[in-house]
């Protein structure tokens, strides 16, 4: 009886040490997605312009609270004019790769804070001159995530601070480049800023 209690504690040792392990880990080796999807249509009555974004993002944490992710995707904007036949006067088509690196902070229950620094990478084309437009930026961006249940989160957060350097390549012509940095935590117009604005949207967890 006595090597019967024994057996059964040890047991209960280790079904607790493996429990507190996996709760110590929390989100650790967990995998998210989420990204952005939009469409836009802009009629002013003599032209109309159409633009779509679709960049999805897959990230690993590679500890309770540091994940690591990637986003790959494409922006492509066309502007046709309203009369009949229709004209296109602009149309261009941009690629984007974008890894990140995002560490949180706990401020109780399922609210954490976030610090996010990600490498925008784009590589466009100008469908009217074939001018080839490249740049590679910096964006540092803190944000709040709210664990809505085990697989879903919605997040939001803006950009503090970007820094973008950009190649012109026009088809014709010498080759000119660009460096510019923002930092203006109180303008969240995306309009305004480089890369970011204010951001909100939706994680899943899996």
């Amino acid at each position: 009886m006595k090597k019967l209690f024994l057996v059964a504690a040890v047991a209960l040792m280790s079904w607790n040490g493996n429990a507190q392990d996996k709760e110590s880990k929390g989100l650790e080796g967990a995998w998210w997605a989420g990204g952005q999807v939009s469409f836009a249509k802009d009629d002013n009555g003599t032209s109309e312009t159409t633009s779509s974004t679709f960049v999805p993002v897959v990230g690993y944490f590679i500890t309770p609270d540091v994940t690591l992710g990637i986003g790959i995707g494409s922006i492509s904007s066309k502007t046709e004019t309203t009369g009949t036949p229709s004209l296109t006067t602009a149309e261009t088509s941009t690629f984007i790769v974008q890894p990140l690196v995002r560490k949180y902070w706990s401020l109780g229950g399922k609210f954490y804070f976030f610090g996010q620094a990600s490498l925008p990478m784009t590589f466009g084309k100008d469908k009217i001159s074939d001018d080839k437009i490249t740049s590679v930026g910096l964006d540092i961006a803190p944000g709040f995530d709210f664990f809505v249940n085990k697989w879903m989160t919605v997040e939001t957060s803006f950009s503090l601070f970007n820094a973008t350097s950009t190649s012109n390549k026009p088809n014709v012509g010498d080759s000119t480049s660009d460096f510019s940095v923002n930092f203006n935590p109180f303008d969240l117009n995306p309009g305004t800023r480089t890369v970011g604005g204010l951001r909100v949207g939706v994680k899943f967890l899996f």
